[in-house]
């Protein structure tokens, strides 16, 4: 039995290491899977799981442990860029900016109780006391990555290698960081004498009078003179609008219409335009007709068919560049983008992906499968090489100093910042470098895991050894309270004022609360209690903007503040 024993407390062995990270990553993992009152912690667990182990001797190389927990995090950090990436800039729209601006306010006010936190109740004269409320306002926003880049940043400022153990912080205030943003946006509701059934007859008829959401299909009669003899190109500019002209009815033939087609008095046209155009473009061209068209009416086969965006050629270009109608006679319809229906507008970018309404005659549409690619079986293969030149480009990127008047080292982003920036701006703007950046839901899902239980794993075993002495003699029922004032004052201040303000729907401010706090169980109890995608829109419209200030700002506050 030598051997097994060896297995456990040789440290420096490869085989003793692999068994520490799948020992607790498996048992915060299974852990994780633990719902109180409906709300689990999730892989948080893991953490706690190598705190265990620490604390009772069961680790390793403190190197080799730093370079997983360095490794999990990049990982983890571009992935998320990945995928917050798309919808970063378009968040800014409309109605986004204010929700954005909220979200923005509620991070700050975070920081501003944590700073107060510490003030009142820490002796500031000790150097290691503001980066262990760093941690512990992490911990109070459920937000792990902070943690990360906080953890990091750390480093560059503790150069003789004594770095507080934040970890320590953040798990004292990460349970009732949990509890506490339900709880909080709980309380939201009743200071604004919300009722739940209104909030959602209200999201009901606001999805019915917005016509911009969906696209809408009519058959028109040409009955204005003015268009006769013109081409639909030229009619398509005479009206300014997004159209798209799917069949013709001509003397009894139906066909395609390209862009240089003639329209003629009488003739039928399949329409397809946004719903909030109907009524206009009626008057423009002629009446709707209720009646069908027959069978017999169709001298060619016409097909409407779902085709895949997998050509890696075709990413990033736009649909009036393609010139379907003239080139290959059939016309697209509808995209579809992560399970969202899309108009198909002249300006709108093929991404890696895509799935497009083409109609046409069947030869045609086979010829456009074949030019898109539509092979289901290469959207599974992994765009590896994308993820690795981000990830270089970042560490390069986010390790450029930069001086700073008053902050005692040069200011770098890191590995959690840069990486960050970069894979917003590939999973964005990447087509324009002919990098493909998609990946499927599943994949992007692991390797964040993947990234994030190493990091989580690695923390743990190294804040276990000093964490029980933290917390029994140190501040560690400091952490609990002053993390739980972190989390709630700031929420219940945000919520009122985008209730009682701005009119927010509540369902909304749930989800921009969530999404501003990163937390998927508040979201998940969002949506248990609305059976609309208003807390989902709410949360993914901030997401990513607090994301990035939760990374970001976790690095400033480190550089500027603990290092004075």
């Amino acid at each position: 039995m030598d051997w097994l024993i060896n297995l456990f407390t040789t440290t420096d062995s490869v085989a003793h290491i692999a068994l520490l990270y799948s020992v607790v990553i498996a048992i915060g993992v299974y852990l994780g899977k633990i719902k109180i009152g409906g709300i689990s912690l999730g892989v948080t667990f893991v953490l706690f799981a190598g705190i265990v182990a620490g604390h009772f001797g069961f680790t390793g190389p403190t190197n080799i442990l730093t370079f997983v927990q360095d490794f999990g995090l990049i990982l983890f950090v571009f992935c998320i860029g990945l995928q917050v990436g798309p919808g970063f800039f378009e968040s800014f729209k409309k109605g986004g900016v204010t929700l954005n601006l909220l979200s923005t306010a509620l991070i700050m006010l975070n920081i501003g109780v944590m700073f107060a936190c510490y003030y009142l109740f820490f002796d500031t004269s000790d150097p290691k006391n503001l980066p262990m409320m760093v941690g512990t306002l992490y911990g109070a926003v459920t937000n792990t990555p902070g943690l990360g880049a906080a953890n990091e940043a750390l480093t560059s400022v503790f150069t003789n290698g004594n770095v507080p153990q934040i970890a320590s912080g953040y798990a004292c205030a990460y349970p009732l960081g949990v509890l506490g943003i339900i709880g909080a946006t709980i309380a939201v509701k009743y200071i604004c004498r919300v009722n739940l059934e209104s909030e959602e007859e209200e999201l009901e008829e606001a999805e019915a009078d917005n016509p911009h959401t969906k696209a809408h299909s009519m058959r028109l009669k040409v009955a204005n003179s003015y268009i006769a003899g013109r081409t639909l190109g030229e009619i398509s500019r005479f009206l300014n609008r997004d159209i798209v002209c799917t069949r013709l009815l001509h003397e009894g033939n139906v066909t395609t219409p390209m862009r240089d087609t003639i329209l003629n008095m009488n003739d039928e046209v399949l329409v397809v335009c946004a719903e909030a155009d109907a009524e206009a473009i009626k008057a423009f061209i002629g009446p709707e007709q209720e009646t069908e068209w027959t069978e017999q009416d169709e001298k060619q086969p016409m097909v409407s068919r779902r085709i895949i965006v997998t050509n890696p050629s075709i990413n990033g270009k736009t649909l009036g560049k393609m010139h379907f109608s003239s080139v290959y006679g059939v016309n697209v319809t509808r995209i579809t983008r992560q399970g969202m229906d899309l108009f198909a507008s002249r300006d709108h970018h093929f991404h890696y992906g895509d799935k497009i309404m083409v109609v046409g005659p069947e030869d045609n549409v086979n010829r456009v499968a074949e030019l898109m690619g539509n092979s289901v079986k290469r959207l599974d293969a992994p765009n590896i090489a994308t993820i690795f030149i981000g990830i270089l480009v970042g560490i390069i990127f986010g390790s450029i100093p930069v001086a700073v008047p008053g902050m005692p080292v040069p200011m770098k982003l890191g590995i959690a910042g840069g990486p960050l920036i970069i894979a917003i701006l590939v999973g964005r703007f990447g087509y324009r470098m002919k990098l493909v950046t998609y990946t499927t839901t599943s994949a992007n899902m692991m390797l964040r895991e993947i990234g994030l239980v190493l990091f989580l794993a690695s923390v743990g075993i190294k804040a276990g050894a000093n964490f029980m002495e933290t917390v029994v003699q140190g501040d560690g029922l400091k952490y609990v309270y002053t993390g739980f004032l972190i989390t709630i004052i700031p929420i219940l201040i945000i919520g009122t004022i985008a209730r009682l303000k701005f009119k927010f729907n509540y369902f909304t401010i749930m989800g921009m609360l969530a999404g501003t706090c990163t937390d998927p169980p508040a979201l998940a109890y969002a949506n248990s209690i609305c059976s609309k995608e208003a807390p989902a829109i709410g949360y993914s419209t901030v997401y990513p903007l607090s994301m990035f200030l939760r990374i970001f700002t976790a690095q400033i506050i480190v550089l500027f503040c603990c290092g004075m």
